[in-house]
C-alpha cells in the first residue's frame, strides 16, 4: 500500500502557520478597531459643530419669506436628527422591499404605535384612492389630503409649542418642516404599507418624485379620514402622531433661546454707570479631538457691588460660553431680585 503523501499546494499546519494566523487575525481585529473608534470621534465632532452652528445661527430665522440661511439651517436640523440616532431612522431600502419584507420588517420596529382605524368604511375606501381613479371625488383623497395637511400641521405646531418654550418662531418653523416635510409623511405611510393597499394611475411607482408626494398625501388623508370618522377622532389622530414625532424630538434635544439670556440679564439690573463685564475665568480646555471649550464668568459693578460674580458658563466659543453664564446668573433668583430691588431704590436722574 502506498502511503498518502500531502500535496505541496496542501498549507501548512505546523505551530507556526497557526500563531501567524492567529497574529494576522489580531492585527486585522484591531485594525477594525482602530477604524471604528476613529469613526466614532469624527461623527462626535461632527455632531458637536452641527448643534453649535444651529444653536447659534437660529436665533437670525424670522417670519416671512424663508432665507437662504432659513434653508441651510434646515437641513442642518435634519442632519442633526440623523447623527443622534441613525439607528432610528428607516432606511430608505424599506420602501424598495416587497410587501411580504417590508411587513415583517414593520412588525419589528418598536418605535411604530399602533395604528388607529378608521371606522367608516367609505372614508377608509377613499383615503387610498387616487383622485385619477375615479371621478367622485368624495370617493377619493382629493380632499381628505387637503384637510388632513392642515389637521398635521397645527398638532405638530402645537406639540412644538408644549415641549420647546423658548425658542423662537423661527425655530419653531423649522422644527415643523422636519416634523411635516413629504419625506417624513411618505416614510410613515410606507411604513404603515399604505403604498401596498393604494389604488394609483400604474405609472406613479415609476416616478420617484411624483410616488413620494403621492404617499405623503395618503397619509395626510389616513389623518383626516381618522379625525372624519369618529368622535374623538382629533383626540386619537393628536396622540398617535404625537407617538410618531416623539423619536425625532427627542433626538432634537434641548432646545434653548439661542443667545437671548445676555440681553434678558442687562435688562433686568443694567443702568447708569452700570456695567457687566464678560471675561475668560479661565484658559480653553480641550479633550483629544473634540471642540475647544471656552470658560466666562460674568460679574458686575454698580449698585453697590464691585465685580461681583453673578455666573459662569461655558461654550464652544466665547459668545456661547458668555450666553450660558448670563442664563446661570439669571437663575440666581435671590441675587437677581436683590439687584433689581438695588436699581428701583436708585433716585431716577433729574431732567
Amino acid at each position: 500500500m502506498h502511503s498518502k503523501r500531502k500535496s505541496v499546494f496542501s498549507p501548512a499546519l505546523n505551530g507556526d502557520s497557526k500563531k501567524t494566523k492567529h497574529n494576522e487575525s489580531r492585527c486585522a481585529h484591531h485594525q477594525s478597531l482602530f477604524h471604528e473608534i476613529h469613526q466614532d470621534e469624527a461623527l462626535s465632532t461632527l455632531k458637536t459643530v452641527v448643534r453649535n452652528i444651529i444653536d447659534n445661527r437660529s436665533s437670525s430665522l424670522t417670519k416671512g419669506k424663508p432665507s437662504g440661511e432659513s434653508k441651510i439651517l434646515r437641513l442642518l436640523t435634519e442632519l442633526d436628527v440623523a447623527l443622534r440616532d441613525a439607528e432610528a431612522l428607516v432606511p430608505s431600502s424599506i420602501a424598495a422591499q416587497g410587501p411580504k419584507s417590508r411587513n415583517a420588517a414593520i412588525s419589528q420596529n418598536p418605535l411604530m404605535p399602533e395604528l388607529p382605524s378608521i371606522t367608516d368604511s367609505t372614508l377608509r375606501n377613499a383615503v387610498f384612492t387616487h383622485p385619477g381613479m375615479k371621478n367622485d371625488i368624495r370617493a377619493t383623497y382629493d380632499r381628505l389630503e387637503v384637510l388632513g395637511d392642515a389637521y398635521i400641521e397645527v398638532i405638530s405646531t402645537r406639540l412644538i409649542w408644549d415641549r420647546f418654550q423658548n425658542i423662537s418662531s423661527g425655530r419653531i418653523s423649522q422644527i415643523r418642516e422636519l416634523l411635516v416635510k413629504n419625506e417624513t409623511l411618505a416614510e410613515f405611510a410606507t411604513r404603515y404599507g399604505f403604498d401596498t393597499k393604494a389604488s394609483v394611475p400604474s405609472d406613479y411607482m415609476d416616478q420617484p418624485k411624483r410616488w413620494l408626494k403621492t404617499k405623503a398625501d395618503l397619509f395626510e388623508a389616513y389623518v383626516a379620514g381618522l379625525i372624519l370618522s369618529n368622535p374623538a377622532g382629533y383626540d386619537i389622530a393628536k396622540e398617535w402622531l404625537s407617538q410618531l414625532w416623539l423619536p425625532t424630538l427627542e433626538r432634537l434635544g434641548e432646545q434653548r433661546s439661542s443667545l437671548h439670556a445676555k440681553e434678558a440679564l442687562a435688562k433686568k439690573i443694567m443702568g447708569k454707570g452700570v456695567k457687566l463685564h464678560y471675561t475668560d475665568e479661565r484658559a480653553p480646555s480641550q479633550r483629544g479631538k473634540e471642540p475647544q471649550i471656552f470658560h466666562v464668568g460674568v460679574y458686575l459693578t454698580g449698585w453697590g457691588w464691585y465685580n461681583k460674580h453673578l455666573g459662569s458658563g461655558q461654550g464652544t466659543n466665547k459668545a456661547i460660553a458668555g450666553d450660558e453664564a448670563a442664563r446661570q446668573a439669571l437663575l440666581n433668583v435671590s441675587l437677581i431680585d436683590e439687584i433689581m430691588k438695588m436699581k428701583k431704590a436708585e433716585p431716577l436722574p433729574e431732567s
